[in-house]
């Protein structure tokens, strides 16, 4: 896609998944990409301001920024426990706020930039046994329409990226602790309108169009990427 070689990426939760996918997919476009994951060479606490600021004046100047670290935990609201909301929120909220806060005054200042938010259509439709992640992601949504309109003039543009049911570890996880889990797994499955589970690739796709320069008269925007499980306008 146009634009992407030569510039220099951070991607939050880089290291597996769909961060590991978008960053292969970035590379492969020439770009130089920065890794801000705790199971990494140099391991970044996205959690932490300080870490993240000093991480972000190491990488140089950022040219894209790709907030796609999370975590969650399949769990009934009625199960859980304060300690595990503020776990939630760390991560998928305050994480995002964080890099966000450090990284786009460097954007501005250079006048311009690209910003994709990974969300989830959780955030967007609900989920059951993901209420305080489904609260944060709808969260991210927000932010995202928010910021795209305060740095539009800015040159800086902001979209945000809802994956679906995604075959990645953590939805791994859930399936193994829900017990049966091919036959949850073909349940699933079977809700697809275009009959299979996401890959990581699918997303990478995504969010190297919002990136390049082929999105420059973009901005604002939340793109579902489910196979058909969630259709809004």
């Amino acid at each position: 896609m146009r634009g992407l070689k030569g510039k220099t990426a951070i991607v939050t939760g880089g290291a597996a998944g769909i961060g590991a996918a978008i960053v292969r997919r970035l590379e492969a476009e020439g770009t130089r990409v920065v890794v801000f994951d705790l199971n990494h060479a140099k391991p970044v606490d996205i959690t932490h301001y300080d870490r993240v600021k000093q991480a972000v004046a190491e990488a140089g100047p950022v040219d894209i920024l790709v907030n796609n670290a999370g975590w969650d935990k399949f769990t009934p609201f009625l199960k859980t426990e304060p300690a595990f909301w503020r776990r939630i929120i760390d991560i998928n909220l305050l994480g995002p706020l964080n890099v966000l806060h450090c990284a786009l005054p460097g954007m501005v200042e250079r006048g311009g930039g690209k910003v994709v938010n990974i969300a989830s259509d959780a955030g967007r439709v609900g989920s059951s046994g993901e209420a305080p992640y489904s609260a944060c992601k709808g969260g991210i949504i927000a932010l995202t329409k928010t910021l795209a309109r305060e740095l539009a003039s800015k040159g800086v543009r902001v979209n945000c990226i809802c994956p679906g049911l995604t075959e990645t570890g953590m939805f791994e996880q859930f399936l193994q602790g829900a017990g049966n889990p091919e036959k949850l797994r073909e349940a699933y499955r079977r809700a697809v309108p275009v009959g299979r589970l996401g890959k990581p690739d699918d997303i990478a796709g995504a969010v190297l169009f919002f990136a390049s320069d082929d999105a420059e008269f973009i901005t604002g925007q939340v793109l579902s990427v489910s196979g058909g499980l969630t259709m809004h306008g």
